[in-house]
């Protein structure tokens, strides 16, 4: 299959060389050249702009940082550029009414899309087992299922468009108040004389089981290897988190619905944006207790 890829960042690059490795032709586009001495590296063809990119190919796969980005790369260079017959794969994290919004613009240019937002980071990514949460039609997500299913463990329906990203910002306010309470209970135990390794021996195989403590343990030295062991760097970005749980904050404000523990959470996360903790992973909230 031709797929093009559009946003070779630290997710989308590891994504599309699996795609290669898969047996696919990929055509990929970024702005950062580094990004796509990378992907050639990885045996995509590169080039200069996204209308050269989707020429003539079977698939889209787009993984970027933003709404407003999203609509302009699908407006401007994809939609009226790829074949009516391409299917669209946006990946990106953004808001639900602008994924709805440009798969709308896209139907009306003949081509099935769908949303498919992912959990897990860097690693994942590179190692092909991320978490894909699909919105479209039913014809589309198997459409879509044979191109994502190389770069993930689990490629799940979740409904109609829109769906996908409403789980991941559902996943990831979920992730971000388990990993604050984490932290503050691992923090809890040491600071009253129970060694972290023994709290988390304890909590691991007790009630207190969740991903941030027995996979991706925060406190350095202790259960599961995860970024804390290498200061913070890699993983998931902090700010990344912040910008899932603003998502998530828009969302709960437009439906009326009482997010108490998530407000509480982003409000977390935002000082520790603005305290200059954006690029470290988000299990360093660990740090500031």
């Amino acid at each position: 299959m031709k797929i093009a890829f559009i946003g070779l960042g630290n997710m989308g690059g590891g994504m599309a060389a699996n795609l290669v490795k898969a047996g696919h032709e990929v055509r990929a586009f970024d702005l950062v050249e580094t990004a796509l001495d990378r992907a050639r590296e990885n045996g995509c063809e590169t080039f200069g702009a996204v209308q050269e990119a989707v020429a003539g190919v079977d698939a889209v796969v787009s993984m970027l940082p933003n709404g407003a980005i999203v609509k302009n790369v699908y407006t401007a260079d994809v939609i009226g550029h790829a074949p009516a017959s391409a299917l669209l794969l946006d990946c990106s994290t953004i808001d639900v009414a602008t994924a709805r919004e440009v798969a709308a613009l896209a139907a009306d240019a003949g081509h099935e899309m769908v949303d498919a937002p992912v959990s897990g980071g860097i690693a994942a990514a590179n190692g092909g087992t991320l978490t894909f949460m699909v919105g479209g039609t039913d014809a589309a997500f198997e459409r879509a299922k044979v191109v994502l299913e190389p770069m993930a463990k689990a490629v799940i329906h979740a409904g109609a468009i829109g769906a996908g990203q409403v789980a991941k910002m559902c996943n990831n306010m979920l992730l971000a108040i388990h990993m604050i309470g984490t932290c503050e209970a691992l923090k809890l135990a040491e600071k009253n004389g129970l060694d972290m390794q023994m709290f988390y021996e304890i909590s691991s195989k007790a009630t207190g089981y969740n991903w941030s403590l027995n996979d991706y343990t925060p406190a350095p030295g202790i259960g599961a290897t995860s970024p804390a062991d290498n200061d913070y760097q890699g993983g998931f970005a902090s700010a990344l988190m912040l910008k899932d749980l603003r998502l998530a904050m828009a969302a709960a404000e437009a439906s009326g619905a009482n997010v108490a523990l998530g407000k509480h959470a982003a409000e977390i996360y935002e000082a520790f944006n603005e305290a200059g903790g954006g690029g470290k992973d988000f299990g360093a909230i660990f740090t500031t207790l």
